[in-house]
């Protein structure tokens, strides 16, 4: 079945033809689902013809379909979008200054070892005094 259906933007596609859904309701008397019934318009034979073969309007070559996936006939050629690069800031942590963070990011394995050592030297002298304290 052919028609004259007017082009909105171009070729019109075979399954882009769908105009309107039919009920039939010829049976509801007798207790019976109606069925619904699809009537199809297309512009020309051969779109019909494809249709009916179920072929993929995707890879015929002169569908709408096909022309906006492979980005046949686009006059405008877009820029690509340019990403911005992640700038990366110093900022300081919670109970230290960025200036304290420096200094023990610099600080020499040999510094951070005496460091440890005269803490823990340092608690074994409080840790006596906070027995006897615990005590009285």
């Amino acid at each position: 079945m052919h028609g004259n259906i007017p082009s909105t933007n171009g070729i019109l596609m075979a399954r882009d033809l769908l105009i309107f859904r039919l009920q039939d309701l010829s049976c509801q008397g007798q207790g019976l689902r109606p069925q619904r019934q699809q009537t199809f318009r297309f512009i020309n034979g051969k779109a019909e013809s494809l249709f009916l073969q179920r072929l993929n309007p995707r890879k015929i070559r002169w569908t709408q379909i096909y022309r906006r996936l492979n980005k046949k006939g686009v006059t405008e050629e877009v820029a690509k979008k340019r990403s911005r690069r992640t700038v990366k800031h110093e900022r300081a942590i919670a109970g230290l200054s960025w200036d304290a963070i420096r200094a023990k990011r610099e600080e020499t394995p040999a510094a951070r070892a005496a460091a440890r050592q005269a803490a823990k030297a340092s608690a074994v002298k409080v840790a006596p005094n906070k027995r006897a304290a615990a005590r009285k």
